[in-house]
């Protein structure tokens, strides 16, 4: 469902400010794949979002989603194949729209477009049953602003708006790290929920390592640009948050592994 191959990113090249963002990085995701990815800050995991979903493209390698090499293809064209939820709920929806236009816009992501009317009885009806599983109560208030919107309820609703289509991957970039624990509890719930319930192939950002083992089948380790560790289905059962910092002493020779800040900043 998603496969990259030998893919490299430098910033700035050729100049004091270089910066390898990624090396040689290679990754195959299944159909229905949860895969967790976490590190330290620069470790090359927001340049690895964008790399997918077409913000960046790549000095060296290939990207393939399905079975479509969209090494070139830019991120517009890409969308059509890709939910995406990111760290700052202000992002991914249009404030000055109704909860109902947001939605409209979304559910049209990957269908053609034309002159017809965007919100039908049937369609509207349609929004209201999914905004219920959101236990918001948001389904009774379609023709609300959404910049009005709190920052956990912006979340649930982009989250449901990245889901909508179900896309081919779906990229979650610390989508809980700016909220409050409990607003952060709520849509970790829902982020489970809903990549369950339509197997969602799902590659989820996070700097929460306690997160990292709870939700998903697979989990990486990135660090200078590179995946450093990989941990299968079976492996992250018996996983705690020590033998995670364990490894990474152990693959790096070097002495951040005591301090949990590191992975968890």
């Amino acid at each position: 469902m998603l496969k990259l191959e030998q893919i490299s990113k430098i910033f700035n090249e050729g100049t004091p400010d270089e910066k390898i963002a990624l090396d040689r990085v290679n990754l195959e995701m299944e159909e229905g794949d949860f895969v967790t990815v976490i590190g330290s800050n620069g470790a090359g995991k927001s340049t690895l979002m964008n790399m997918i979903s077409g913000v960046l493209t790549p000095d060296v390698g290939t990207v393939e989603i399905g079975s479509k090499k969209v090494t070139k293809l830019p991120e517009y064209k890409r969308s059509r194949l890709i939910g995406r939820v990111f760290q700052d709920p202000m992002a991914g929806t249009a404030p000055s729209m109704t909860i109902e236009e947001n939605l409209a816009m979304a559910y049209s992501r990957n269908k053609k477009r034309g002159l017809r009317r965007g919100v039908d009885r049937k369609r509207r009806d349609f929004f209201r049953a999914a905004l219920e599983t959101l236990h918001l109560n948001l389904e009774n208030r379609l023709n609300a602003k959404v910049g009005l919107l709190s920052g956990g309820e912006r979340q649930a609703l982009s989250l449901l708006m990245a889901t909508f289509t179900q896309p081919s991957i779906l990229l979650l970039d610390e989508h809980t790290a700016a909220l409050d624990p409990a607003r952060a509890e709520l849509i970790t719930n829902l982020t489970k929920e809903l990549v369950e319930k339509d197997r969602l192939t799902t590659l989820m950002v996070t700097h929460n390592m306690q997160q990292a083992l709870d939700l998903g089948n697979r989990l990486i380790m990135m660090d200078k640009g590179q995946i450093i560790l990989e941990v299968n289905k079976e492996e992250k059962k018996d996983l705690t948050i020590e033998k995670l910092l364990g490894e990474f002493q152990r693959i790096r020779g070097e002495q951040f592994a005591s301090d949990k800040a590191l992975l968890s900043s």
